[in-house]
């Protein structure tokens, strides 16, 4: 017997796969939502999802900074809408902030689908989310800390919101971080020594010999930007970022 599943695609992409799924699971309702919009007009308010595959990464210029697979994952738990999640993920290494977060988040998904596994895997996956026959997913590999959880309480979550407002190019010395940021002069000058730059080492993420200046401080950050400006966005600080990424 044929399944009948209810799917969502969030996916700037989605009209692309929605037709072979719909032809593989003919008993079912394929949904796609290829914007913001549509994301919250699918799940808010309306029935359950079976399943939903949503890019980790959203690769459309105009929402790559501005909505992700996290915020499906946001958006889900707080309607209480929560679904089997596929979160799929090309294997760049502007994602491994994001699968940092959504591994320790692994409760909220079912499992991780890699792009280059090709259509005949996501489709094997679709099966095993709905049955509940997922494979549990791993947790971060021993290594350094995930970024937000080092975001936490209150000196990390200040260093969060200074390195997000030196990510969206806000700030471009002290003083204007502290203007962007709404902080001291004080609290920004200790931006490399205090709140950032003791992220940085714990991350090992300075190479060997290179000393800790506002300089490498700065590189940083924009190294990190898509999940900096993310995780603002979506712990309150977009305030930080300016109107191109909110």
């Amino acid at each position: 017997m044929e399944p009948n599943l209810r799917v969502l695609v969030a996916s700037p992409l989605g009209g692309i796969i929605a037709p072979v799924l719909s032809q593989y699971f003919p008993a079912s309702t394929v949904a796609v939502a290829s914007d913001v919009d549509e994301v919250r007009g699918r799940i808010v308010g309306r029935f359950r999802f079976d399943v939903v595959i949503s890019d980790l990464i959203w690769n459309k210029p105009e929402m790559e900074y501005r909505f992700d697979g996290l915020d499906v994952l946001d958006l889900l738990r707080e309607t209480k809408r929560q679904s089997e999640v596929l979160l799929a993920a090309q294997g760049h290494s502007m994602e491994s902030d994001h699968l940092d977060e959504a591994r320790l988040r692994a409760d909220e998904i079912a499992e991780f689908y890699d792009k280059s596994s090709g259509v005949p895997a996501l489709l094997d996956a679709i099966q095993r989310a709905a049955t509940g026959r997922s494979d549990q997913v791993a947790p971060p590999p021993q290594g350094p800390p995930a970024l937000c959880a080092l975001f936490t309480e209150q000196r990390g979550e200040t260093a969060g919101r200074l390195a997000g407002a030196i990510a969206a190019k806000s700030a471009w010395d002290y003083n204007s971080l502290a203007q962007v940021a709404r902080v001291g002069l004080n609290t920004a000058n200790k931006a490399t020594n205090t709140y950032i730059g003791p992220i940085i080492l714990a991350r090992k993420e300075l190479p060997e010999g290179t000393p800790l200046t506002q300089g490498a401080v700065f590189r940083w950050c924009g190294e990190h930007a898509h999940y900096l400006i993310s995780w603002c966005r979506r712990n309150g600080h977009a305030d930080v970022l300016g109107p191109r990424f909110t």
